[in-house]
Parts: C-alpha cells; structure tokens; sequence
C-alpha cells in the first residue's frame, strides 16, 4: 500500500473537476464520430476541444513519447491504436476512443465504444457486455474491499457472457501521474491484492475479446490486436473511493442514473 497515493479532499475536488471536462469531451464526440470520418480528425477535433474550449492539456500526447491526444481502436485492436490520417470510419466498424486530459495538475482517464453505422449482432453483444463488466467491477469498489474483487468480479461477468478478459494491459491509479500505484487487474481471485481505503483513485478499463484472450503487438510498437484476428472492445472510466462506496468522476451524461 505504501506507494499508493490516498488523495486529500482538495485533490479529489480538483479530479473531479478534471474527469467532468473529460465527459464534456465525449458528449462534443457524440456528434463527431460517423461513417466516414477518419481517426486522425476525431484526433485533431479533440485535441483542439480540449485545448481551446476547455482550457486544459490532453494528457497523453507526449506521455511515453506518444504523439497525439488519444487511442483509436478500432475492431481487432485491443488498445493503444494510433489514429491515422487515411484510416476513415466504415460502416460496421467498432472504436474505442481512449482520451486522457490533465486540468490544474491532476488528470482524468476514460474510453468509450462508438459503433458506425450498422454493426453485427455479436460486435453488439460484446460491446455491451464489455460495458456492464466494467459497471459489474466498478460497482465491487468501496472500502475493505480488495482489487481481487474488482478483477475477479470483471472476469466472472465476462467468462458467463462468452467471451474472454485480456490480461496484459489493465487499469492503473491516476492523480498527477497519468500512471501510480496500484495496477487493477480485471482478472483474479476475490479477496486477493491491496484494500481499498477512502481516496484512492484508479482506472478500471476492462479490454474483453470475441475470441481468446490472446494480444499481440504490431511492428510501430504501440497498437495491440487481438492474436485471432476478432474484435475487441473496452470502457473505461476513473474512480474515487468514497466513504461508503465509489464516484464515478468521468460520468457521462447519459450515464447520469446507471
């Protein structure tokens, strides 16, 4: 426990402030991410959002050498797609834009699933059973729990609905690092890992595949696929635990009775 940072009340204050300029950034995507755009504009549109409207930094342009605002991933990508300026949203896709956004110090990080036009019936089905395994995770958090629950209360979920949880990457804490202790694994066995006390913040961003859990990493370093070739989703939100149970501090508006 000794290296994870218990945030006092003014910097909760201030990630809340963070995470809630963070959902105004998907509400402003709501409208932008359609058949035909490619990921290097839902890049540059968000990044100058982010720095005009809001009056904050994107956070992980820069962070690890990384050269732009966000990750676009799309289909078979499990994480850390780079946006490309000839890659244009088709019909039938599915993308996960993960943005990170710093404001007074202290950042907030979180992803969403757009689906274009059209899409299967299972590319749905995952999508939405990748969303309620990160409210199932989510909704574990609250003091004297253990990180073994969160993760093992992901993959219960997941494995039920068919599908399978990816192990390699996980959600992480967050504050004016982008990365801190702990890391939150989304796999696991209930009980296990460090406790959860009151301030802590952290990511819980479960990556759950159609296939096998199985990734890869591509030649340019960065993007991760699945190993089969079949789709991978993700959600991801930042958390604050409370007293009595956890905040959601990148809640969406749509979100706003889950």
């Amino acid at each position: 426990m000794s290296n994870i940072k218990i945030k006092s009340a003014k910097e909760q204050q201030l990630m809340r402030a963070s995470g809630e300029l963070l959902s105004r950034v998907f509400s402003m995507l709501d409208d932008v991410v359609k058949p035909g755009i490619t990921t290097m504009e839902i890049n540059n549109q968000v990044e100058t959002f982010i720095v005009r409207e809001l009056k904050a930094r994107p956070a992980s342009k820069g962070q690890y050498g990384y050269p732009y605002a966000l990750n676009t991933s799309v289909n078979e990508v499990v994480c850390h797609g780079m946006p490309r300026q000839g890659q244009a949203l088709r019909d039938g896709d599915i993308v996960n834009v993960d943005i990170t956004l710093e404001k007074s110090g202290y950042i907030a990080d979180s992803s969403k699933m757009y689906m274009i036009g059209s899409v299967t019936p299972i590319a749905k089905k995952l999508i939405q059973s990748c969303y309620e395994a990160m409210w199932t995770g989510i909704r574990t958090v609250k003091p004297g729990a253990t990180l073994g629950d969160i993760g093992n209360a992901i993959q219960r979920y997941t494995e039920r609905q068919g599908f399978s949880v990816v192990r390699e990457y996980c959600g992480h804490g967050i504050g004016r690092e982008m990365h801190e202790e702990p890391q939150v694994l989304h796999y696991g066995r209930a009980g296990s890992g460090a406790i959860l006390q009151e301030g802590m913040t952290f990511t819980i961003e479960p990556m759950i595949n159609q296939g096998n859990r199985k990734t890869k990493l591509k030649k340019d370093g960065w993007t991760v696929v699945t190993k089969d070739g079949k789709l991978s989703a993700q959600w991801e939100h930042t958390v604050l635990v409370t007293a009595d149970g956890c905040e959601v501090l990148t809640l969406r508006e749509e979100e706003k009775g889950h």
